[in-house]
């Protein structure tokens, strides 16, 4: 295929003065990470459930509040914020107030957290699998965030061009959810084996891996017995590499899930960020206890079942609308939860 489609990925890049409310909130996501790295996790250490949870929390509470400046960014339309914003059924807005963007971001971000609980399961499956220690699994965790991030924002500007220039889109992501929860209906993601993965076997042949881990690194320099040094990477490379994998994966779910919702490009992709940057500390707090929410994944299929549907409708008179969904979405979530406390608490 020629150059248009690149072309018409160019007109998607934010410009005038929407590009500074971009480059503002990538410096504060930056200057979060660069902290929680540099000062909170410099050295390597067993996160523990009191400290996750404290890190959930306040990455729960700064998205709220982020979702507070939604309200007044897009009320008084600071940077261009709620000007001639994109639909889902591919028409345009023309003015998006506060209360209906931060709706929007809210429900965006439920469904983005929400989703990202399955992510668990298989992370908890790779570092069990690699036996990384649990010292070390925060570092893994951290660059695949940085990684996830990198590749979310590249698949939102194609998905938002996508949505903006071919109407029919919305069926194939549509498609693509209902398949997705089907397909989790039926299968168990248990059975997982990293060794036949084929990014894995691709990292293997690049560079030799060593059996033991070489303290927090990914590569290490070893010296032969003729004095010659070679680099090898570490099975924390390995561990890493199908964290961002299975990230790439879900974010073929979540993604259109995400556009299920907006079509905003500003709103999808902040709403994926802070669902991916309290990923680590949700992790840890969930890892050990992922057994006893028997009825999770069932809500979790509910979910992708609904919002698949409500993009099947979204060129009809039954398009389901922003409240209706958000109930749903948490009606959902809330008695997947609850029901799994209440059969722990029987079997107990």
């Amino acid at each position: 295929m020629p150059l248009m489609p690149s072309l018409a990925l160019l007109s998607e890049v934010p410009t005038s003065d929407v590009f500074w409310a971009y480059a503002g909130f990538l410096a504060v996501v930056a200057a979060f990470l660069a902290l929680d790295l540099g000062v909170f996790h410099r050295e390597a250490h067993v996160v523990t459930i009191k400290e996750a949870s404290t890190w959930t929390a306040v990455w729960v509470g700064t998205a709220l509040l982020f979702n507070a400046w939604i309200w007044f960014a897009y009320e008084h339309h600071w940077l261009g914020l709620g000007i001639d914003v994109p639909q889902v059924d591919g028409s345009v807005k023309a003015l998006v107030g506060g209360w209906e963007a931060a709706e929007l971001f809210f429900t965006g971000y439920v469904v983005e957290k929400s989703l990202s609980i399955d992510n668990v399961f298989v992370i908890a499956l790779v570092f069990s699998f690699f036996a990384v220690p649990d010292k070390l699994q925060h570092r893994v965790l951290f660059w695949g965030v940085l990684g996830a991030l990198a590749l979310r924002g590249a698949m939102i500007a194609v998905g938002a061009a996508l949505m903006a220039n071919v109407s029919w889109i919305v069926y194939v992501f549509g498609g693509i959810l209902i398949i997705t929860a089907l397909k989790m209906a039926w299968m168990s993601s248990a059975n997982l084996d990293p060794e036949k993965n084929i990014v894995v076997i691709a990292v293997r042949k690049l560079f030799p891996i060593t059996r033991e881990f070489h303290g927090d690194k990914f590569f290490t320099r070893i010296v032969g017995a003729g004095g010659r040094s070679r680099i090898f990477g570490t099975p924390l490379l390995l561990a890493l590499v199908m964290v961002e994998f299975t990230d790439v994966v879900f974010a073929v779910d979540s993604i259109p899930a995400i556009f299920a919702i907006t079509a905003d490009p500003f709103l999808v992709f902040t709403s994926n960020v802070f669902a991916i940057l309290g990923l680590r500390s949700l992790y840890f707090c969930l890892a050990n206890l992922i057994g006893r929410f028997k009825y999770l994944k069932p809500a979790l299929i509910v979910v992708l079942l609904f919002v698949g549907v409500k993009l099947m409708l979204v060129h009809t008179s039954w398009k389901i609308d922003t409240g209706t969904s958000l109930g749903v979405i948490c009606g959902a979530l809330v008695l997947g939860v609850v029901g799994s406390i209440l059969a722990t608490r029987r079997s107990a």
